[in-house]
């Protein structure tokens, strides 16, 4: 790290700990491809059960985030990197997807 970088470079190499590592970033990719995956091969089960749209819209929010730590991405920004923070997608994916699955 040189003195010429600019803050957002030097911020990113900062995401160095148990969050960013292997593990985590593989349990991102599988839980984003998992109900991504049970949405695209099995839309019976999110359309069955009258979904609300606002709930889904979440889901895929966490998705989003899933898949955006699981690459390995890290925002420059720092709004970005908040919103596609991988707690809050795990979150979003593990407490709306478990609501949408079991149908409450």
């Amino acid at each position: 790290m040189t003195a010429t970088e600019p803050d957002e470079v030097r911020g990113t190499q900062q995401h160095q700990g148990l969050l960013y590592s292997g593990a985590a970033r593989l349990l991102s990719l599988l839980l984003a491809g998992g109900l991504s995956g049970l949405i695209l091969f099995l839309p019976h089960l999110v359309a069955e059960g009258g979904v609300d749209h606002g709930l889904l819209s979440l889901l895929m929010w966490g998705i989003a985030a899933g898949f955006v730590h699981g690459v390995g991405y890290v925002p420059l920004h720092r709004i970005w990197r908040l919103l596609f923070a991988p707690l809050l997608g795990w979150g979003l994916m593990l407490v709306i997807g478990t609501l949408l699955l079991t149908g409450r």
